[in-house]
């Protein structure tokens, strides 16, 4: 079984040869594709069952009158494709941020080069782009639907700006500390993707009425842009990094820089690794 054993030291350390910005960029466009690749997917299928879900016209909705249970059943099939990825062979290598402000997290925590990070946020943010787009070019006359509205993330009218702001950070302070506390554990590290998803469907359905239930400016760029709800769009720019951030803070303070072994959700793979890694088998 494959064992998380921390090294002697807390710096960074990598088996691969120093590179200069252009060759990194080079070798590593692979995992950049795939970075921008997952959060197509992600965005393909956020757009496609919200359209099942909540759709006027659809036989489901119908079916499920109360928002509750259909918050629940886009949670499970948004979870369900969280994992997907995480799992994927893409998710694998690449590490499956898929979000800006994971990988801003890493880099703070020092286990991703600033090129790597850079072109990462990038792909991020292209890849989510595409796949909105995509949905839009595929299914134009269900998505523009006010109960589908390109998936974009809003505050609820009941809660505003405030409490919209308050909870994204929250959500996702939680969802970092759990990833790390649970990637870095050398008995539960395997199960990083299946608590990930497990947050993104309870969050999808308790706390999406409160913010939209967003944690990812690339996630949240695409729909505010094709929907026009780009005023509260800063919300879901600054709150993710903040939490994020902040629950990094919170991990070097009680367990040490040391403890962070590398920037991927899940490693126990054959896949290369691109990062400042210290997982070993």
């Amino acid at each position: 079984m494959a064992m998380l054993m921390p090294t002697d030291s807390s710096r960074p350390t990598s088996s691969h040869p120093p590179l200069d910005a252009a060759r990194r960029v080079r070798e590593h466009l692979p995992e950049y594709a795939m970075e921008a690749a997952g959060l197509a997917l992600f965005m393909l299928s956020a757009a496609a069952f919200g359209i099942v879900i909540e759709h006027p016209d659809s036989p489901l909705r119908a079916a499920v009158a109360d928002a509750l249970p259909r918050r629940l059943l886009m949670g499970i099939a948004m979870g369900l494709t969280a994992m997907s990825l995480i799992y994927s062979p893409f998710g694998a290598r690449s590490g499956a941020h898929l979000n800006p402000a994971t990988t801003m997290t890493f880099l703070r925590l020092g286990r991703m080069h600033p090129v790597d990070a850079a072109a990462y946020v990038v792909a991020q943010f292209a890849g989510g782009l595409a796949g909105i787009s995509a949905a839009a070019a595929l299914l134009p006359q269900w998505i523009d639907a006010p109960t589908v509205r390109y998936v974009a993330t809003v505050p609820g009218e009941m809660w505003g700006v405030a409490a919209a702001f308050a909870a994204e950070v929250v959500i996702t302070f939680v969802l970092m500390t759990v990833i790390l506390h649970v990637s870095n554990h050398p008995r539960w590290s395997r199960f990083t993707g299946v608590c990930a998803g497990l947050l993104v469907a309870t969050y999808i359905t308790i706390e999406a009425p409160i913010s939209g239930m967003s944690m990812n400016p690339a996630r949240s760029l695409g729909p505010a842009l094709l929907s026009g709800a780009v005023g509260p769009l800063w919300i879901y720019f600054v709150a993710p990094a903040i939490g994020m951030l902040s629950a990094a803070e919170l991990f070097v303070r009680t367990r040490g820089l040391g403890a962070v072994l590398c920037a991927k959700l899940h490693h126990h793979t054959t896949a290369r690794c691109i990062f400042h890694c210290r997982f070993h088998y």
